[in-house]
């Protein structure tokens, strides 16, 4: 699905997005609502950021890419963490693309989630290559996403990836709020 976000255009930078698991609900501008065999799963765009709620059979968690406040703390290249019987892993990538090649990727990828039944991507009045997408997906018993997160001003494409997935720790999902963070490279 394919919005136009009822927000204008921040002069926001790539390097200002922080990652956070486990916070509330944010204000959303465009949501969607897909089931996957089991998960509940909702993308939300919250402008040039987003929230991806999960709810599933062994419990729920967010994940939020933002502009948080208070955050001093850069977007990591990569976090790995256990909880309960799930495995969660997510990394991210900036990418610095020529103004050319910056409006192609933009228009691939809007093409590619617009028409996609699990995606959801906003772009801004008067900035078409300025633009949030989100795409869900659910394989062999993994839930993975990807998003892209774009600053056309900077030339700049925000790319990450998730998945999350059943482990072998034998023991049930305690909540987002109780993890203990083991980051590494992904």
């Amino acid at each position: 699905m394919l919005t136009t976000l009822k927000t204008a255009y921040t002069d926001t930078r790539a390097h200002d997005l922080a990652w956070a698991l486990g916070r509330e609900p944010l204000p959303a501008l465009a949501c969607l609502d897909v089931e996957l065999s089991g998960a509940h799963v909702q993308l939300r765009l919250l402008g040039a950021s987003h929230q991806v709620l999960l709810d599933e059979e062994y419990g729920s968690c967010s994940e939020t890419v933002a502009c948080l406040p208070g955050s001093r703390s850069p977007l990591p290249v990569g976090v790995s963490k256990r909880f309960g019987e799930w495995e969660y892993e997510f990394a991210a990538r900036v990418e610095r693309l020529s103004p050319g090649s910056f409006t192609g990727r933009a228009q691939e990828l809007l093409a590619l989630v617009a028409d996609h039944p699990h995606g959801l991507a906003g772009t801004f009045p008067g900035a078409p290559s300025a633009f949030t997408a989100l795409l869900v997906q659910k394989h062999e018993g993994q839930l993975r996403w990807r998003t892209w997160h774009s600053y056309p001003q900077e030339g700049c494409l925000v790319t990450t990836r998730t998945r999350v997935a059943a482990g072998a720790l034998g023991t049930n999902l305690v909540g987002c709020s109780g993890l203990n963070p083991v980051e590494a490279p992904m």
